[in-house]
């Protein structure tokens, strides 16, 4: 029997003068004695309850007899049979889907010149983040521009030098000479397309440049996905340089999130890539958030002697912030058949004992001590100290325990 009953015998005295004059019958007596009868009152069920300790075959029961009209005030069931999910619990965090989490530089040096979002905005892939003044596009830009008007003077060149051949008006070697000016300069107009076109211009607005001979300095940078911006350090006037951190803008899809999480190496051999994951969030309690582990990590930390486990986790509408803390579930096996009993009917003592009560007569219960295992769904995994069919209270055991603590039925 646990230390919290062996201490009970101690407390006779002190309870015995208690309970004296709250009308509360205290018996101590060995197993071979019968305890006193109820008198007429109690039969009626109009009193308070009976608590009573007993020894008999070195153990210690304590006992709780109840009138008809407290009984009502508790619930019993019998020990039964539940399907227990074969799960491991662990602790964890929240991250973004860094695959799915990109910063965004501009491509050419350049001041930043107008900005079009910030953090936490949605938007939508190929939409502008900002715009930057580009020497380089205005430098390609000019290019083209003297490059479509050389193109145009050779093509005008090229048509007439094909009249006077007709008329035998040029010789045949300057006709040649005419078209292959032309080629080369088409030549070069395509090639000055193509340059500014890497700058992210349309052809409609290439078209537009060459005819109104007009250099657009800004340079627009797009969002490179759909999702939500998640970092800006991007402001009008700052000279920016590919690649130089931190970028300018990060852009994250956030319909998915990784949690992270580092168990123990002995754990480690239970959990499999492609395991599902329940993640569980004190910020949402009572909510379930499904998951798969997508990366078991390949190598153990010496220090710690941990190993990372990667899960991704569907988040459609954005509700888990980076940095939470979060406990998660993996699913190992089948199903375990298990006794249990609900979680009302467990009782934990001061020295950390579970207990419960049990009965035959529903009107006699006696306190014993339990093991348990998982608790889910609102029941207790009994691993030792019941059998099937047994009968306990479900509902109110702590009533009962808190009779026998203060002698009395309140």
């Amino acid at each position: 029997m646990s230390q919290a009953s062996v201490h009970r015998p101690g407390k006779l005295l002190t309870l015995l003068v208690l309970c004296w004059s709250a009308g509360v019958t205290l018996t101590a007596c060995s197993g071979d004695n019968k305890p006193a009868e109820p008198s007429a009152a109690k039969q009626g069920g109009t009193t308070p309850a009976e608590t009573t300790l007993r020894t008999g075959s070195n153990e210690l029961k304590a006992i709780v007899n109840l009138s008809e009209n407290q009984v009502k005030a508790i619930k019993v069931g019998a020990v039964g049979l539940r399907a227990f999910a074969n799960e491991e619990e662990t602790m964890g965090s929240i991250d973004f889907n860094q695959n799915a989490n990109v910063q965004v530089f501009t491509s050419y040096p350049g001041k930043i010149t107008r900005t079009f979002a910030d953090v936490g905005d949605a938007v939508k892939a190929g939409k502008p983040l900002f715009t930057i003044e580009s020497p380089d596009l205005m430098n390609a830009e000019q290019a083209l521009v003297g490059a479509a008007a050389a193109f145009d003077a050779a093509d005008a060149a090229l048509t007439r030098a094909k009249v006077l051949l007709a008329n035998q008006g040029m010789a045949q070697k300057d006709f040649e000479a005419t078209e292959a000016a032309q080629r080369a300069a088409d030549a070069a107009y395509k090639a000055g397309r193509n340059e500014v076109r890497v700058f992210g211009k349309t052809d409609a607005e290439i078209d537009r440049i060459i005819q109104t001979r007009k250099i657009e300095t800004d340079l627009v940078v797009l969002a490179p996905l759909s999702g939500r911006v998640t970092a800006r350090n991007a402001q009008p006037g700052l000279l920016v340089q590919p690649g130089n951190a931190p970028a300018p803008y990060t852009v994250a899809d956030v319909s998915t999130k990784w949690m992270l999480a580092y168990v123990p190496e002995l754990d480690a051999p239970k959990y499999k890539v492609g395991q599902p994951v329940k993640v569980l969030l004190g910020a949402y309690a009572g909510r379930v958030f499904e998951g798969t582990i997508k990366v078991a990590g390949e190598s153990v930390d010496p220090n710690t002697h941990r190993k990372m486990l990667r899960a991704e986790v569907k988040d459609p509408r954005d509700e888990l912030s980076p940095g939470m803390l979060t406990s998660f579930k993996a699913t190992l096996g089948a199903p375990v058949q298990s006794l249990a009993i609900p979680v009302n009917g467990v009782v934990r003592e001061g020295d950390g004992t579970m207990m419960v009560w049990v009965t035959t007569d529903r009107r006699t219960f006696v306190q014993r001590p339990v093991e348990i295992g998982v608790t889910q769904d609102g029941f207790h995994q009994i691993v030792k100290g019941l059998q099937a069919g047994e009968h306990v209270v479900v509902d109110g055991a702590v009533l009962l325990s808190n009779m026998l603590k203060t002698g009395n039925a309140s």
